[in-house]
């Protein structure tokens, strides 16, 4: 039984070398998101009262959540073996940000 053909395509897309990188990825990519959403709300209420506006929690939201899941990305990356993956991958990422060309590779 052979890949998926999505799998080959994330594979051919990010330059991977074996389907298992591409599995690693996505479970750094979905424990950075659940670490992320659980901590939205603590991290917002600790900066943002009950009362106030939705406009200043989703302000606050981007400003201290934002940078959290650069960090985690690269932490779960760390950890799960896909740091260079992930650094090359937030470079990419704050590159497009900053309307500068990124010139490297995304490798696993």
């Amino acid at each position: 039984m052979g890949n998926p053909n999505w799998v080959e395509k994330l594979k051919g897309r990010w330059q991977l070398k074996s389907a298992k990188q591409v599995v690693l990825i996505l479970i750094v990519f979905a424990c950075t998101g659940t670490s992320v959403m659980l901590l939205k709300r603590p991290v917002t209420d600790f900066v943002v009262s009950d009362g106030e506006s939705q406009t200043l929690f989703t302000i606050l939201y981007w400003i201290l959540v934002f940078p959290i899941y650069n960090i985690l990305l690269l932490v779960y990356g760390l950890i799960f073996g896909q740091f260079r993956f992930f650094w090359e991958y937030e470079k990419k990422f704050f590159k497009k940000l900053t309307g500068k060309p990124y010139k490297g590779k995304l490798k696993g």
